[in-house]
């Protein structure tokens, strides 16, 4: 874990740009969802950079692995409400579509950043 701080981390960048285009993407949707899933897809995709910026600022691996844990829950979150978003035909398959990939790329490396952090320290 050499990142001084986590504005350095590839995974919360891309959890940034995530939540950017959560953003975009719901004004696509109608306006009386605006109480009702939207609300909810946005605290979703803000609490994955969110939870990575608070985990990396603990002062122990395991409180770190704890928040990275959070943040992976918060992707999964984030996947089932745009998979309903876009049953439910809110926005462009198109944009639910590139969405989806970026959470998945961001679960796959919280996937990896939890695993290494729950490997014993050298």
């Amino acid at each position: 874990m050499s990142a001084v701080s986590y504005r350095e981390l590839e995974v919360w960048a891309r959890a940034m740009d995530a939540a950017e285009a959560a953003y975009a993407l719901v004004r696509q949707f109608p306006k009386q969802e605006e109480y009702r899933l939207t609300a909810q897809l946005i605290r979703a995709a803000v609490s994955i950079p969110a939870n990575i910026a608070e985990g990396h600022a603990r002062g122990t691996r395991k409180d770190y692995a704890h928040f990275i844990s959070i943040a992976r829950g918060s992707a999964a979150e984030l996947e089932t409400l745009l998979l309903l978003a876009g049953r439910a035909k809110f926005a462009s398959e198109g944009a639910i579509a590139s969405l989806l990939e970026e959470v998945e790329r961001v679960s796959r490396m919280l996937n990896r950043l939890h695993t290494r952090l729950k490997e014993p320290a050298s």
